[in-house]
C-alpha cells in the first residue's frame, strides 16, 4: 500500500541477461520514468526460468510476475526464448486451472535498446496487476 491507501502491486521481474536486463539499464540511464512496483532478478537466459521460480514468488508474496526475454531470433542461446514461451504457455493454462488469475503473470520481449518500451512495460503489467488486487491465492498461512 503507498501513503495514499493505493494498493501498489510488488511484482518479480526476471530479466534475460543480454537483452531486458540491458533494457532496464537503459531506462534507468536514460532517466526514464516507471513505477516502483518491480523486484529484478537477472537470469542468464528468459528459458531458464522455471516455471516452479514463478509459482514460489506467487507463494512468496508477489502480486505479479513478469518474465522479460530477447526477442525472437535475438536469443543468446539460440533457443531460449523459444523455450520460456512455450513454458509460459503451458504454466499459463496450469494458472488458470489451479484457480490463479493467469493475468498476474506477464511474458514479454525487451532488446537491449528499448529502455522506453521496458518502462511501458513495466507500466501496463503494474496497472494490470493493480487492477486484479492483492495475490491471497498461493500465500502460506502462518501458523500460530
Amino acid at each position: 500500500m503507498t501513503a495514499g491507501g493505493e494498493f501498489s502491486p510488488k511484482i518479480v521481474a526476471f530479466l534475460c541477461n543480454w537483452c531486458s536486463y540491458a533494457g532496464a539499464d537503459l531506462a534507468g540511464i536514460s532517466r526514464i520514468q516507471y513505477p516502483p512496483s518491480i523486484r529484478v532478478i537477472r537470469v542468464p537466459c528468459s528459458g531458464r526460468v522455471d516455471p516452479f521460480y514463478i509459482l514460489k514468488a506467487l507463494q512468496s508474496g508477489a502480486d505479479g510476475v513478469l518474465i522479460s526475454g530477447c526477442h525472437p531470433g535475438d536469443c543468446h542461446y539460440l533457443t531460449g526464448n523459444y523455450v520460456a514461451r512455450r513454458r509460459f504457455a503451458v504454466l499459463n493454462d496450469l494458472l488458470g486451472f489451479a484457480g490463479i488469475d493467469p493475468g498476474r503473470v506477464s511474458f514479454s520481449w525487451v532488446s537491449a535498446a528499448e529502455g522506453e518500451r521496458f518502462a511501458e512495460v513495466v507500466r501496463e503489467v503494474t496497472e494490470k496487476v493493480r487492477l486484479l488486487g492483492p495475490n491471497r491465492k498461493l500465500l502460506k498461512e502462518e501458523v500460530a
